[in-house]
Order: structure tokens, then sequence, then C-alpha cells
């Protein structure tokens, strides 16, 4: 039965259904799924930047770079999907090239490294945790610069922000942390009949 819908989907001009049973992927799997974490200590005398955007502050994010946490998620999640590492492997803190950088543009950098693989990224669902400041509206503009970067639509990238309630390093303001999952998928998929 199962062989004989496939041979129906394939006649039809469905030879890539992926969610049929008697396909089989070459060499690991069509889709696959990231998760990215960063965390970063809120001091004085820094910017405060998150997805791109600068953000008005009395502090900002400690870190070798801009301390971008919601790219850094980002590009994380990307770089696990793909088992590239993390972005401590890729632009490490003990670099001076990278002392200050803009994450949006190693982001970029990371988009291209997935592209080379053969990865296309699908979309990415990111959380911003800080208890201030409040981080609504600059929301749509981190989508469209994550979105700029990685070469997506806006549609393709969700950015929601939550406190903690108080609770934790990010609930009392010592820092800010972020959370990314993504979906990325083969290019060029191929499919065997098993």
């Amino acid at each position: 039965m199962l062989q004989a819908q496939h041979q129906d989907h394939h006649a039809r001009g469905y030879p890539t259904c992926r969610r049929h049973p008697c396909h089989a992927r070459r060499g690991g799997d069509a889709v696959r799924i990231g998760h990215g974490y960063d965390v970063h200590r809120l001091v004085e005398g820094r910017r405060l930047i998150l997805g791109g955007v600068e953000i008005p502050y009395e502090k900002g994010l400690l870190g070798h770079s801009d301390a971008d946490v919601l790219t850094h998620a980002v590009m994380d999640s990307l770089l696990g999907a793909a088992a590239l590492g993390d972005i401590g492997k890729h632009f490490p803190d003990t670099d001076p090239a990278y002392k200050g950088a803009d994450s949006l543009l190693l982001a970029t950098h990371v988009a291209k490294r997935l592209a080379e693989r053969g990865y296309r990224i699908v979309n990415i669902d990111a959380t911003v945790l800080a208890e201030r400041p409040k981080l609504a509206p600059h929301i749509e503009k981190m989508r469209e610069n994550l979105a700029a970067a990685l070469g997506l639509s806006k549609d393709d990238i969700s950015v929601k922000a939550t406190t903690e309630e108080g609770l934790g390093f990010t609930g009392t303001g010592l820092g800010i942390a972020a959370h990314a999952l993504c979906l990325i998928e083969e290019k060029k998929p191929a499919f065997q009949k098993i």
C-alpha cells in the first residue's frame, strides 16, 4: 500500500514528498533543527545592541564583540543545526580581529558557511530574556536586521521578548540572555526509494 502511494505521488509530480515513509535521506536528514543560547552581563559604559539595534539604556552588554546576545544565539542555532560547532569556534574571543565586531556581519558569514555546505535556512524563532529595558518597540527592526543579514524574508524570523518576573540574573537586571531555534534544510535533497 505505501509503495503504491509512493508511485502514485511520483506519477503526479511529487517526487520529493518528504513525509512519505518510502523515502530515506542519503547521508543524513533532509531537515535539521538547531538551538542556540547566549548570555552577557550588563555593565555601564557599553552600548546595548540586540538584533543589530542600538537600544537607549543606561547599561550595555559586556563582550569581546558588540555582545549582541540575540544575534549570537541565532548564529549558534544555525551552526549547531549544521553540526559546525559554535560561534566561539568560528569567531574566537581571543582573536583581535573580532574585537568590537558587528555581530550582524558575523551572522552573514555564518549564513554563507551554511550555504557552502548545501543548507538553506527555513526559519528562526528567538526569545530575548530581559527585565529592562522594554524591547517591544524594537522587535520589528531586529527582525528586519536579522532577515537582511541572513538573506531571509522578515516573515521567516520571529523575535520575542519576555521578562523573568524578577527571578535569576536576568530578572534582577544583571544580564540579558537569548534563546534561538532554527530549521534548516538541504538545498538539493537526494531521495531514494527503500
